[in-house]
């Protein structure tokens, strides 16, 4: 009940323009979105976007990596094997945090909003670490 209430502030936040979910650092491109969305599937549409935005810029981030270290095999291994993991683990933490098997049925008409900008949240943290393992790789 009280997820619902609270997802229920969110989505009236989101709609009046007020703050943004706490699950993402969102793009302009997701507050200029949110702003002129008049409908819940309107602002999952927007969510949707900032995830498709989010995962762009990790991929982005990951080629480069892939690209520094093509002529390293047990260094690409590594890297391809950390990236295996960290997708499992993201699907595994989403659904933990939203464990109902008919998660439309449960969380309701804003579940996709919530779903996809907390996806976003984690792949723009881990696009983040991407970066930094660029950095110190390109050292070596």
């Amino acid at each position: 009940m009280v997820r619902n209430v609270t997802l229920v502030l969110c989505a009236l936040a989101c709609l009046g323009g007020g703050a943004l979910p706490a699950s993402a650092q969102a793009s302009r491109q997701f507050q200029a979105c949110s702003k002129t969305a008049k409908t819940q599937l309107a602002l999952n549409e927007c969510a949707g976007a900032e995830l498709t935005l989010r995962n762009k810029e990790m991929q982005a981030a990951y080629s480069a990596i892939l690209t520094l270290v093509a002529g390293q095999p047990a260094t690409l291994a590594k890297v391809k094997a950390m990236q295996r993991s960290w997708l499992a683990y993201a699907a595994s933490y989403l659904e933990a945090l939203y464990p109902a098997a008919n998660k439309q049925a449960e969380y309701g008409s804003i579940y996709p909003m919530e779903a996809g900008l907390s996806q976003a949240a984690l792949v723009q943290a881990h696009t983040k670490d991407l970066q930094e393992l660029f950095a110190n790789l390109k050292r070596y």
